[in-house]
Formats: structure tokens, C-alpha cells, sequence
């Protein structure tokens, strides 16, 4: 073998284990979401029954005939139904007939049927909006059971929850990226007395974590009757928001061209002027970056919410909504599964229309020349 082959297959090796690696990565977070959005639209009997990956195409015991007991039959005693013979245990649990079907007894010992099931290739594609229709909607529905029955269930109206979590986002998450921004420019572009402690200090408030100060935040929320509006959560994911943001930020700022900024200066242009015409328009990929994070963080956001407004149904954002409805529907998987897409669905459209500018903003200032 040549020496050169032998860096062309090293190499190879290297992006095979490389591309390997991230496959299994993305497949182990994906297989859950696609779980959870195939489950909210199966059927409570579908779910209850198999798992969501019984879409795909599989063998499966599916009945093709039933009949009575025969009579004369002894349930205490060895009994012989068309040929198999076996205890009532045996037949509840199910025995195989010569022809490779089975027979499964339905019911108790004095009342039952005998069901003839074959194994087949089978798909359960039993999909429904009903899930979706009854989590979102607050009207009352009704729902067939698998025996025929019909039941009446109260929606649970996620459209309140849902608008009320973009109330709390939004805000949340572009004030701090102003504030940050204007001090990020500051720290990396004006020259005041205590610049650089002032900037440490912004540094070290990263490793204060929300948790400790909800006591006292909310002891002056209640003094200055904020507990329980919008705008407590606002100030409270703003001011825990701003160390990491102007940190992102100043290290992106910083490493724009220099000259791009004197020549502005030499131009007459204000520091105002030059933040809003140029920093602004230049930082779009550093904001991005932390536009995700903070959405994210605030949107998912569970212990604010709860602490800062309340669990009233009036002012409950999405994960409140959740939460109540675990504790209270928390066998109907089919409803769950639906609240959670629909709690997916808006942090999914904002990573994927803004994950271009990801990379490219946390690595702002990482490397120089």
C-alpha cells in the first residue's frame, strides 16, 4: 500500500466515526419528537393499546373470527376447543392452533367468547385532529369508546395558555437584547472611569443563578403591587437575561472593524447614530444567537411563571397549562401528546428560521486575525 492511500483512508475512518457520531446524536433526539407528534394523532384506543411505533409496518395478532363457548365445556378442568386443548389460564393468555392461528378466551369463566386471531402484516394508521381539536378548543366533546359507548369530554382551551406565553416571550426576550446591546457597545467602544470593573462585575453576575433571588424579588414585587402582572416576569428574565447577553454581545461588538467606526466618527456621526446605522445591522448573528437562547429559556419557563403571576386560569402560560393538565388527564396520552407538540411548535420556528446566524454568533470573537 502507498503512503499516500494511507492518509486518504485514515481520513475517511475519521469522517465515517465523525458523521456516525452526529447520526446517532440527531437520531436520539429526534426518535422522541417524532414519537410525540405521531402519538398526538393516533386514537386513545391506538395508544392505549400499542406504541406510536406501530405505524410502521409489523406483525400483529388481528382478529378474524368469534364464536360462543361451547357448550358442555368445564372451566375448572383441561378443555378442548376445536382441536387445542388447555386450562382457562391458558386459553385467556392465548394457544396456537396447527394452522398458526390463536385462540384467546374474552370475558370470565360463566361469560365469554372465543376469538380467532391471525397473525398478520398490519399498519395502525388511525389518525385524528381530535386530539388537537379538544386540547385548543374549551368546548365540551364526545367521544366514542371501543365499546360503543359515547362519553362527554371538557376541552381544555390551550389557546388562552398559549397567547399568554407570547405575551411573556416576546417582551422577555427583546428587551434585554436592547439593553444588552447598548451596554455591549459601551463596554467595547466608550472610554468611562470603571469601565472594566463595571464590566467584571456584569462577567460575574452569570454565576448568580434566578432561584436565590425569587424570595426577595418577590417580597418587593409585593410592596410595589407587581406580583401577579406580565410585568414582573418581564423584569425578572430581563435582568437575569442581561449578564449573558451583554457578554455575547460585547465579545461579538468588539470584534468588528475598527476603521468601519472612524470613519463614522470623522464623518460627524454620534455614538447613537453609529449604534443604530451600523453596530445594529453588523451584530444581526450575535442577536439571533441570543434571541434563541432567551426564547427559549423564557418559554419553557415553568418556576417564574408560577412564582411572579400566579396559577390563575386568566394569566397561566403554556407550561402551567401543561402541567395542570399531567395532573389531571395523566393516563390520556393522546391529549398530552398534543399540548406538548403544540408547546414545540412556535421554539421549533423560531430556532429554524434564525439557526443561520447560530454558529456564527457564539463564535463572534473567538478568534482574532
Amino acid at each position: 500500500m502507498s503512503a499516500a492511500k494511507k492518509p486518504r483512508q485514515g481520513k475517511l475512518v475519521q469522517d465515517i466515526l465523525i458523521n456516525g457520531t452526529l447520526f446517532l446524536l440527531v437520531a436520539l433526539w429526534t426518535i422522541p419528537t417524532l414519537g410525540v407528534l405521531v402519538s398526538s394523532f393516533r386514537t386513545r384506543f391506538d395508544i392505549q393499546t400499542s406504541g406510536w411505533w406501530s405505524i410502521l409496518p409489523h406483525k400483529e395478532w388481528l382478529l378474524v373470527e368469534e364464536f360462543d363457548i361451547p357448550e358442555g365445556l368445564d372451566p375448572n378442568s383441561v378443555m378442548e376447543i376445536r382441536g387445542v386443548r388447555g386450562t382457562f389460564d391458558d386459553f385467556r393468555q392465548g394457544i396456537e392452533t396447527p394452522d398458526g392461528k390463536q385462540l384467546i378466551w374474552i370475558g370470565n369463566k360463566r361469560l365469554g367468547r372465543i376469538q380467532v386471531q391471525e397473525l398478520r402484516w398490519t399498519m395502525r394508521t388511525a389518525f385524528t385532529l381530535e386530539n388537537y381539536r379538544q386540547v385548543l378548543a374549551g368546548k365540551s366533546f364526545e367521544l366514542q369508546t371501543p365499546d360503543g359507548s359515547i362519553i362527554t369530554v371538557q376541552g381544555d382551551n390551550f389557546v388562552g395558555a398559549f397567547l399568554n406565553s407570547l405575551t411573556v416571550a416576546i417582551p422577555a426576550t427583546v428587551i434585554p437584547i436592547l439593553i444588552a446591546a447598548f451596554a455591549a457597545y459601551g463596554f467595547a467602544w466608550m472610554r468611562f472611569p470603571g469601565r472594566r470593573l463595571m464590566f467584571i462585575s456584569v462577567v460575574a453576575l452569570l454565576v448568580v443563578p434566578l432561584q436565590i433571588a425569587l424570595v426577595p424579588i418577590l417580597q418587593d414585587y409585593v410592596k410595589l403591587d407587581l406580583n401577579g402582572t406580565f410585568l414582573a416576569v418581564w423584569l425578572a428574565h430581563t435582568g437575569f437575561g442581561l449578564p449573558l447577553a451583554t457578554y455575547l454581545l460585547f465579545n461579538y461588538i468588539k470584534s468588528l472593524p475598527r476603521d468601519i467606526l472612524e470613519s463614522a466618527f470623522i464623518d460627524g456621526a454620534s455614538h447613537f447614530t453609529i449604534f443604530t446605522r451600523l453596530i445594529l445591522p453588523l451584530s444581526v448573528p450575535a442577536l439571533a444567537s441570543f434571541a434563541i437562547f432567551q426564547f427559549l429559556w423564557v418559554w419553557n419557563d415553568y418556576l417564574v411563571a408560577l412564582v411572579f403571576i400566579g396559577a390563575k386560569p386568566d394569566v397561566q402560560v403554556l407550561t402551567m397549562r401543561i402541567a395542570e393538565m399531567v395532573g389531571s388527564r395523566g393516563s390520556d396520552w393522546h391529549l398530552l401528546t398534543a399540548g406538548a407538540f403544540i408547546s414545540m411548535i412556535l421554539p421549533l420556528a423560531v430556532f429554524f428560521s434564525l439557526q443561520r446566524y447560530f454558529i456564527r454568533g457564539l463564535l463572534a470573537g473567538s478568534v482574532k486575525g
